[in-house]
Formats: C-alpha cells, structure tokens, sequence
C-alpha cells in the first residue's frame, strides 16, 4: 500500500462511496478539517458513528486514521492532557498491532503519544518523548509527510527542556533533509520555527519568517485557513509587542472572546498581554483576571498540568500588578497543588514561592467597619463594589471574625461567591466544604456549593455532596444530581431525579421545569407537556405580591413551552389555551392551527453535526412550513411541518443598525421535532443556466404541477462549453422536490416536457435510472459539459 497519506485518503473514500457507506465516505473527508479547524461539535457529532461503522466495517486503517483526527483535535485545539492519555497509549498500541502497522497513519500517532504527555508535563517527559520520536524519524523518510509534524514535536521537547537553540538547529537540519528529498515545508513547519525563534529573542526574524512563509501559500494557490490566519496574527503580535511596536500588536492581537473560543491561542495570548501591559498599551482588569484564571481552571480540569502552572504563573503576575491580594493567593495555592501533579518542578516551584510570598506582601485593606458589620455594609452600597476589593475586605473579615457561626458562614458564603465570578470555582468548592463541616445543615451552604461544583465540572464533588445530603435531604440529594446530570446532557438521569425529588416534595416549581426540559430533550412530549401543565397549577405567588393580592402565576416562559409541547402532541385546544394567555390571537376559533404569519428561519443539525438554517414560514406560534428542498443529509425536505423551540436563537439588529439590515433580519428558532412530513423526494438537476425568464417560468410551472425546485448554485458556478472547451458558461445545479403523488417515470416525464426546448440540455441522471429511462442523454450531458 502508498505510504502517501492523502493518496490513501482518496481510494478509502472512494471505495467506501461506491459501496454505499457514504457517511462514513464523508467523513473521512470532513474529520481533519473540524479537526485543524477547531470545529469541536461538528467534530463531536461526526466522529461517534464514523468509528463505530469503521469497525463495523472492519476497517482498522480507517479506524487509526479516524481515532488520531480525532486526538489531534483534542489535544491541539482543546489542550486535552491527562485526560486523553489513556486514549492517547491505547491509539498507539492499536496502531502497531499487526493489521494496523502498515497504515500511514499509524506514524502520526507518535505524535498524538508525544504531544499528549507534553500537554501532561513537557518537561517532565522529555525523555520519553525525545526517545520515542528519534525512534520513529530514524524509520520513516524524510519525504514522508509525518517527518514534518515529528520534527517539530522534536523541536518542542528541546525547548521544553531548556534548550532552544538545539530546537532551532533540529528544525534547520530536517528542513534541509525535507527539501532535498522533495518535501515542501508545511506552515505549521514555519510556525513552529517562529515560536524557537521568539524564544531566542529573535523576533524580527519571526516577522520576516511569517510573511515569506505565507507569501509562499498563496503563491501556490494555498489560502490560509482560518485557523492558520488567526495563529499567524497571533504569533505577529507576540513579537511585535515584545519589539516595542505596541500599536501594530493591538492591532492584531486576536480579540479575548476569539482566545475564550479557541484554547490553543491562551498562552501566547496571555504572554502578549503581559508585554502590552508592562509597556502600557492594554487594561489589566479584574475581568481580564477572571477569564485567564477560567482558563487556568479549563486546564486544570482537562489535566494539562505543566500549562496550567505557566498559565497560572502568568495569572498570579497580573493579580499582584492589580493588588488583588486574595485572588494572588488562591492562585498560589493552586500553584502549589498543581506542583505535585508534576514529575520536574525546578524552575516553577521557585515561581510559585515567590508568588505566595508576593502576594502575602501584599498589605490587608483596613476595614471600614467591625467584621460583623462588613456585609450589611457592603449591601447597603448604592453601587457595587470592585469585586477584588470586596473580596479582599471579606477575606480580611473573615480572619478578623469573633462572632456567631451564622456571620461567619455568612462571610464564607460572600467571599465563595465572589471566588466563584472571578473564575476560582475549586477556591470556592474548597471554602464551602470546609465550612460546610462547620456548619453541617446550612441550606444555603449546600445549594451554593452545588452550584459551584457543577460550574467547576467536579463530578467527583458532585457525588460527595448528594451523598452527604441524601442521609438529611433526600430532596435536595436529587436536586444536586438533577442538576449535574443535567450539565452533562445525560437527560433520563435528569428525569429519574427530578421524579425522585417530586416524590419527597410535590409542590417544587423549578424541579418539573428542569424535568420539562429533560422530557423535551427525550422527544417525549405527553410528558413535557403534563409537566408544563402540573407547573400552572403548582405556580407559587409572585415575588414581593402584597398578600392581598396573592395569586397563583406562571412565568411567560412556561407558557410558551406549554405551547410547544402541545403542539408536538397535536393537542390542539391545549395550545389555544396557552396561547391565549400569551395574548397569541388565532385567525379560526378551533382545530389545528395552519396559518401563515411570517418568514423565520429553522435551525437544524445536519448528518455531519453541521448547522443548517432553513428559511420556512412560520404557520403558528411553534410551527413553521420548510421552503427548501433538501438533500439527504438532513431527515427534513420541502413541505414538511415542524415544531421549533420557542426562544431566538440570534437576537434582532438594534435600532441602530442598517434599514437593509433590520429588513433583512429573520427570527431564528431550533429545530425541536418534525410534526407533519409532506413527503417530498430529492432529485438533483446540473448544466447550463438557461436565463433568468426561462429559470422563472420553470419554477412556476413545477410549483403549479405541485413540485418544488430549490437552487443551491451561486452565481460563479459554471460548466463547461461544449463548443470551445476553454470557455464556460454559467451554470446551474438545483433539487427538485418531487411530490408524494408523482412517481419517479413521472417526475422525468415533467422535466423533460418543461426543458425541451431550452438550448443546453439539463442532466438528471440519478433521476433517470430511478424512472428506468434510457440514461445516455443524461451521460452525454454530463461528460459534454463537464458536470
């Protein structure tokens, strides 16, 4: 078999195509860019059934290939560390067993192996890494598309043991071998060579190394891709802001909500942010503090140790220029439990000392009042406070405090809460078990808790406080495992707790909200909608009613849930009912409700985990008739009713935004279920626009046979001409939507009558064969112009 990895590529899929498994066809195709490209659901979506029907298959070449997309997504765009380790050692037994050892892919899992134990503690392992990829690049050649990717892993264990310009000569010299064996340097190849060079302090080279680098790609033909474009920015502003050239690096310093999307941007992110701060040019807030320290926490909970200590460093740098005493604590706190997560300390452990002693140096604000005192204070503020500050006077309260255990499970509470949104949820689980053993039966201690510990993704916490609770609450035991499964989408979980809970307690709101949801989640309405129902007549007066005007009342958004559940079930005179109370006026007075309101737009998920959105109108207050006609990647076509979840999906244009733009917006909803198939099948029609009056009467006189034709060509498709094959004329590539009525013969019979008299043919092959119509038109068509 070729060792050429792509050439591969291209014959799997091909042959899994022409087998009928076209799925899994595709995602062959798809997996590496949702990989590269940081298109994590997608990635989530495709990868679950592709391996399964692999190994259904029994195709462990695809298996290796589709399992190591898959890890390079999580390590080098999710920072995964200890957490995919174990998938990491298994994909590389996997790879080397003896059906497997020949695959091209089963080098690139080296570096999964390797990548994954620097994600762990680069430091820490470099020996290990270094041994096993010498191992590999000694076997494999340099003209191999892998000795790129290995070499650069073998660059970035040098530098992490504190050897950069080793790095720099490693990369030099494989660069020459790639070159001499006709291998052309890949851009992440320069990239890493960027980031060595930074590291030497040689950052004019690295921004004269980007632009040739990327003048090459498009010389080529190559346009970077997003995620190559958005690194490139990155690594140019890293270098610009550490040459002084301040204004140049804002410039092109990716946004933060840009670095909060995409995990493998924070640590030259934050690095740059540093320099900029140092020389003045960019805010240090306690917002920039509480992102960097959920990063820190994101990295924690994922087991990248070694990145997470240096991106914690980084953290503790910028509380203590703030003087954000308590929050530089927390963070050498977990700095020093981080420490003993790791196999080689030298040079962080000293870091992480000098930042507890940092930050103890920090001087303890003097409090305004007694300790008692502070949160009534605090409270009666007719603005908030600095919530930095505010810790840091509770904190100092709080070791101050001689009263009650109330105030002081009262203080606890406040401080916690303020860990908690500024991104310290372990700080805050931590000081809230800790109290809680004080103060064993603190309603608020354990519901505050539980937040905390859900926020934080600490399941293991999860357990322990159900299973501390269900000795005393069992109510509140359900509610806390409700809740967590519930973060988790494990939604029959939810359901059984929520069931639980309303056994010991009948009356809770919140608790069939939550189970509403769940049942949503399931597609079993009748059940979401009873609760919805149970929920109008559990309802609790509203808050702060006087008491003489108490009475029983919903929140709106419980109506319109209530609506949608109806409708899923067909019941109509209920979703009447709740509409009424909506203040929704219906044109007829009973039956099902068809009308025609306005244009919205359906959000569906496509086979591939891809979102697609489809223009409907909308027929009722949760349904909406789909426009389109479909392709079959999605179990949705022209015609079909569907019930939509209430709430937008986008939020309408200001009223300061464009007149086209606010004319142009539409509501979007998600997709919940499919209420009434029209039964439209998809036939796919190609070849040469026949002109926009010829295209219009076209369509009319389909729609008034009853069909429907959707174009999905833009204006620069073209074919080919068949009289001068160097010349193209604009194309068009469309579906038509047959109706349930019409049979295949027929379908052909009505495209054939409506363009015959069109001067390029159109080709409907697949159309053809199924009508069991002579198909060498169709072929002809197909091969003259180039379809």
């Amino acid at each position: 078999m070729s060792t050429d990895i792509w050439a591969w590529v291209h014959d799997a899929h091909q042959q899994l195509a022409e087998a009928g498994h076209h799925r899994l066809a595709e995602a062959i195709y798809e997996l590496p860019g949702h990989a590269n490209e940081g298109r994590n659901d997608q990635l989530d979506a495709v990868f679950p059934e592709a391996v399964a029907t692999a190994r259904a298959l029994d195709l462990p070449w695809v298996e290796v290939y589709l399992r190591h997309w898959r890890m390079q997504n999580l390590l080098n765009k999710r920072h995964q560390g200890e957490q995919a380790l174990p998938e990491a050692v298994d994909l590389l037994e996997f790879a080397h067993r003896e059906q497997t050892a020949s695959c091209p892919q089963s080098v690139c899992v080296v570096q999964d192996f390797a990548i994954c134990h620097a994600r762990v503690d680069g430091p820490g392992f470099v020996p290990e890494r270094l041994a096993v990829l010498s191992e590999t690049l000694d076997r494999i050649e340099p003209a191999r598309a892998c000795f790129d990717c290995l070499s650069r892993e073998y660059s970035d264990a040098l530098e992490d043991d504190g050897r950069p310009a080793e790095a720099l000569s490693h990369l030099d010299t494989a660069a020459t071998r790639m070159r001499a064996a006709g291998q052309r340097l890949s851009l992440h190849f320069h990239h890493s060579r960027a980031g060595t060079l930074h590291l030497l302090g040689r950052d004019e080279e690295v921004l004269a190394l980007l632009d040739t680098a990327e003048q090459a790609e498009r010389a080529r033909g190559s346009e970077l891709n997003e995620s190559d474009r958005r690194w490139g920015a990155m690594l140019r502003a890293r270098a610009l802001a550490r040459l002084g050239r301040v204004e140049e690096a804002l410039a092109l310093l990716p946004a933060a909500d840009e670095a909060e999307q995409h995990p493998d941007l924070r640590p030259a992110w934050v690095a740059t942010i540093e320099i900029l701060h140092a020389a003045g040019a960019h805010e240090n807030t306690a917002e920039l503090g509480a992102a960097v320290t959920g990063w820190v926490g994101y990295l924690d909970a994922t087991g990248s140790h070694r990145p997470c200590v240096d991106l914690l460093l980084a953290a503790g740098r910028l509380a203590l220029a703030r003087g954000a005493r308590t929050v530089a604590l927390t963070l050498a706190a977990t700095g020093e439990r981080k420490l003993t997560q790791l196999r080689r300390t030298d040079g962080v452990a000293g870091q992480v000392a000098e930042l507890r002693a940092a930050a103890e140096a920090l001087p303890e604000p003097e409090l305004p009042v007694p300790p008692g005192e502070l949160l009534a204070l605090l409270a009666a503020r007719a603005e908030p406070g600095a919530p930095e500050a505010d810790a840091d006077l509770i904190a100092a309260a709080r070791s101050r405090y001689q009263g009650d255990e109330a105030g002081a499970t009262d203080l606890v509470l406040q401080l916690a809460g303020l860990l908690g949104a500024l991104g310290h949820t372990r700080a805050a689980a931590d000081l809230l078990w800790e109290r809680l053993d004080q103060d064993p039966g603190h309603e608020e201690l354990t519901g505050l808790l539980g937040a905390v510990l859900i926020d934080a993704g600490d399941g293991d916490g999860v357990r322990r406080l159900a299973d501390r609770l269900m000795a005393t609450s069992p109510a509140d035991a359900h509610w806390t495992r409700a809740r967590w499964a519930a973060a988790e989408s494990r939604w029959a979980e939810v359901g059984e707790h929520c069931a639980a809970l309303l056994a010991e307690e009948p009356t809770r709101i919140n608790t069939r909200r939550l189970a509403a949801a769940a049942a949503t989640e399931l597609g079993d309405h009748p059940r979401a909608q009873r609760l919805y129902e149970e929920i109008l007549l559990h309802a609790l007066p509203a808050e702060g009613t006087p008491p003489q005007e108490q009475h029983r009342t919903v929140q709106e958004s419980d109506l319109w849930h209530l609506v949608t559940a109806a409708t899923a079930n067909r019941d109509w005179p209920a979703v009447r009912a709740a509409g009424a109370r909506i203040g929704i006026e219906f044109d007829e007075p009973e039956g099902p409700v068809d009308e025609e309101w306005q244009l919205v737009t359906v959000r569906a998920a496509r086979a591939n985990g891809t979102a697609a959105d489809l223009p409907a109108v909308r027929t009722g207050p949760a349904t909406a008739r789909l426009l389109p006609v479909l392709g079959d990647d999605l179990d949705l076509n022209h015609g079909d009713v569907v019930v939509f979840a209430p709430a937008l999906l986008e939020r309408p244009p200001g009223e300061d935004a464009p007149q086209q733009v606010r004319e142009r917006w539409r509501p979007v909803f998600q997709l919940l279920t499919l209420l009434d198939p029209a039964g439209y099948t998809t036939w796919w029609i190609d070849g040469a626009w026949p002109g926009d009056k010829k295209w219009a009467a076209f369509r009319q006189d389909l729609n008034e046979a009853g069909y429907a034709v959707w174009a999905y060509s833009s204006d620069e498709y073209a074919v080919t001409d068949p009289k001068d094959e160097d010349e193209m004329l604009p194309g068009i590539y469309a579906a038509v939507g047959v109706p349930p009525t019409a049979r295949a013969a027929e379908a052909d019979a009505v495209l054939r009558r409506l363009t015959k008299r069109w001067k390029h043919p159109l080709a409907w092959l697949d159309l053809a064969k199924a009508a069991g119509v002579d198909t060498a038109r169709h072929e002809e068509t197909v091969e003259r112009y180039g379809l």
